[in-house]
């Protein structure tokens, strides 16, 4: 069986959002022409998850799949400012269809990603993080904020 990969969460993600939307439209909040305000945070996410992150561990020979163990430690960039910059840009990218959308259903992806990644996955990661890199990585921690 194929294993869940990012890419194919965040696919998961959206449909559920869209299906929300049509299928339990719980008040419409954002009328056009403010949707349209969602089209910048979607770029913006979308471009950090597959064109900034994705380059970035490309080049640096290391893996984004949480659950393998990683061989770079990367704190350049947006991990300046977020431990978790593809997370962040999928939430952008999820509150960014919301607001096309309108619905206040479809503002509930958003959340519950944020709460199911910050609880489940992420803890995966810096564990991870903690044993392949040890002290290095717990004083970034305590540098950099895990979402922003």
């Amino acid at each position: 069986m194929k294993k869940t990969t990012i890419p194919d969460m965040m696919g998961l993600f959206v449909i559920f959002q869209i299906v929300l939307h049509y299928f339990f439209p719980i008040k419409k909040v954002i009328f056009s022409p403010y949707i349209y305000l969602g089209i910048p945070l979607i770029l913006l996410g979308l471009y950090w998850n597959w064109v900034w992150v994705a380059n970035r561990f490309r080049r640096e020979k290391t893996t984004i799949d949480p659950n393998v163990m990683p061989s770079k430690f990367v704190t350049d960039g947006l991990f300046k400012f977020t431990r978790n910059p593809t997370y962040l840009g999928m939430v952008f990218t999820f509150i960014g269809i919301s607001i096309m959308l309108g619905t206040i259903s479809s503002f509930g992806i958003p959340v519950i990603f944020l709460i199911l990644t910050d609880r489940f996955v992420i803890v995966i990661e810096e564990k991870n993080m903690e044993k392949k890199f040890g002290k290095k990585y717990l004083n970034y921690k305590k540098r950099v904020r895990r979402w922003m």
